[in-house]
């Protein structure tokens, strides 16, 4: 949640630079920024999802190819 919420201020503050007509290589540095904040807070979530499935059922019951696919739609 605090990524996300990081993710969603830094957003905020990409919007505001536009708004004001600031430097394109400015913005577009602090959109970089942006995208890495939410490709970890995906991997954060999908790693999550990883450990409580081993915890909970144990490795037998891993769908890798579900885990696969979440990784894969992060990249």
């Amino acid at each position: 949640v605090n990524r996300i919420k990081r993710a969603q201020g830094q957003l905020a503050g990409v919007a505001r630079m536009l708004e004001e007509g600031r430097e394109c290589e400015d913005v577009v540095t602090q959109l970089a920024a942006v995208s890495k904040a939410l490709d970890r807070a995906g991997f954060a979530i999908v790693a999550a999802g990883l450990q409580q499935c081993i915890t909970e059922g144990g490795a037998d019951s891993l769908d890798t190819k579900k885990m696969e696919k979440l990784f894969l739609s992060l990249a």
